[in-house]
């Protein structure tokens, strides 16, 4: 195997994104062979010993994809300092530590995709790659023409404009309507804060698909493997070429039973 850059090699060992690695590398936390290593620096995993934060860092695991069905109370990150719920709790029989690629808030419910493929990760989340993520939203009150276009047309958010995003009607009541969204961007907490902005409370959010991707009939708290049809599309949502969202699949690792939600 030939040296490759440290980020890559720590991001693909699922223990932090690519910029977090560097992050890491940056503040002196990760070191080669005894020595600190600095940005730009190479290793090879087979033959160099490589410590992040004081830890050996584990040996290459077979890529791992996994679809989340995330409950409404536990927050995206895999330990929490105020002792709240997270999301490992609910992936930790998978036999492999996976990290969440994205986030949903702890009021957000729905679709989340988890992987020690740091690769993948940082190009489904990368904000250059516009990989839709459609919602369900349940707001109090009617969401007029107005509101729609809003939607539509971008909203300011921190003093910087929301990419036009997709919004139809999907039922109205006297008191709530509910809202199909598909956003293009993923800015934090983006959905409430524009709805916030109309004046259109959230009652509920759900996330049902990220690109083609669809989140299904997967029970609450449950997971299940991402097949490699749906790992393909992913990648391919991105917009690298085809050949490069084949090469994820190879590596990939799929249970003959890969929609068993027995977890």
């Amino acid at each position: 195997m030939a040296e490759e850059r440290l980020q890559k090699i720590i991001a693909e060992r699922g223990v932090a994104s690519r910029r977090k690695a560097e992050e890491l590398i940056a503040r002196g936390k990760v070191k080669v062979n005894g020595h600190v290593a600095t940005l730009g620096d190479k290793a090879d995993p087979r033959r160099d010993v490589i410590l992040v934060g004081g830890k050996r860092l584990a040996a290459a695991e077979t890529a791992t994809y996994i679809m989340l069905n995330k409950p409404r109370g536990y927050v995206t990150t895999m330990s929490d300092e105020l002792g709240r719920k997270c999301v490992a709790e609910l992936v930790a029989n998978a036999g492999v530590r996976v990290y969440p690629v994205g986030r949903l808030d702890r009021d957000s419910e729905g679709m989340l995709i988890l992987t020690n493929d740091g690769d993948f990760a940082n190009a489904v989340m990368h904000p250059s790659t516009h990989v839709p993520k459609r919602y369900r939203v349940t707001v109090r009150g009617k969401a007029d023409d107005a509101a729609l276009q809003a939607f539509r047309d971008g909203i300011a958010l921190d003093g910087r404009r929301t990419l036009p995003a997709d919004i139809s009607v999907v039922s109205e009541e006297p008191e709530r309507t509910v809202l199909e969204i598909v956003l293009y961007e993923g800015r934090n907490r983006q959905i409430r804060r524009m709805c916030e902005a109309l004046e259109l409370p959230v009652i509920r959010l759900r996330r049902t698909a990220i690109g083609t991707v669809k989140l299904g009939m997967l029970p609450v708290g449950k997971w299940r493997y991402l097949t490699p049809k749906e790992v393909k599309a992913l990648v391919q949502a991105t917009g690298v070429p085809q050949k490069v969202a084949a090469e994820y699949i190879k590596r990939g690792s799929v249970p003959n039973d890969p929609y068993s939600t027995k977890r």
